[in-house]
């Protein structure tokens, strides 16, 4: 079961990577990738916080060696990530969990960066930069996810399926 959870998460990481690579707007300092929300939401209802949070980090390494990501992938999609499996978890609410991911990317993810934008960025950087762009790429990528989810569910029963 636990080598089945890992292949999982390795395809899911494959298709985030490429997802996010082909579809990715620049917005400011960030670029908007809502395939990464999307795979972020299912892996975190398919397969737990855990294996979400890294094929967050999984995608998030691709992303930045090949160049299609920044640095800034890291602590919005890997927070929105665990915000969304752990409200899964508990609750087993789909709405519950894409919202977990809108609010972890979109809103705690965007504050995390703001410190890292400091260290890393020159000119002076404000939280108000970032909270915008994550929050619609979190936004579109789990409107996906959950409308994706919810047909998964009612022909399959995710619930304790994987």
């Amino acid at each position: 079961m636990v080598l089945k959870k890992w292949l999982y998460t390795a395809m899911l990481i494959a298709i985030s990577f490429i997802g996010s690579s082909l579809i990715a707007v620049p917005v400011g300092f960030a670029k908007i990738a809502p395939v990464q929300h999307l795979v972020n939401l299912i892996s975190a209802v398919m397969l737990g916080p855990g294996y979400a949070v890294v094929q967050a980090f999984g995608t998030s390494v691709l992303r930045n060696l090949f160049g299609t990501g920044t640095v800034f992938a890291f602590p919005g999609s890997m927070v929105g990530a665990l915000c969304a499996g752990v409200l899964y978890k508990y609750t087993k609410k789909l709405w519950l969990a894409a919202v977990g991911e809108i609010v972890g990317t979109g809103i705690l993810g965007a504050l995390i960066c703001y410190p890292i934008a400091r260290l890393f960025l020159t000119q002076q950087m404000t939280m108000w930069v970032f909270i915008p762009s994550f929050f619609l790429s979190s936004l579109v990528g789990a409107l996906i996810g959950y409308a994706i989810l919810r047909r998964i569910d009612t022909r399959l029963k995710l619930t304790n399926r994987f």
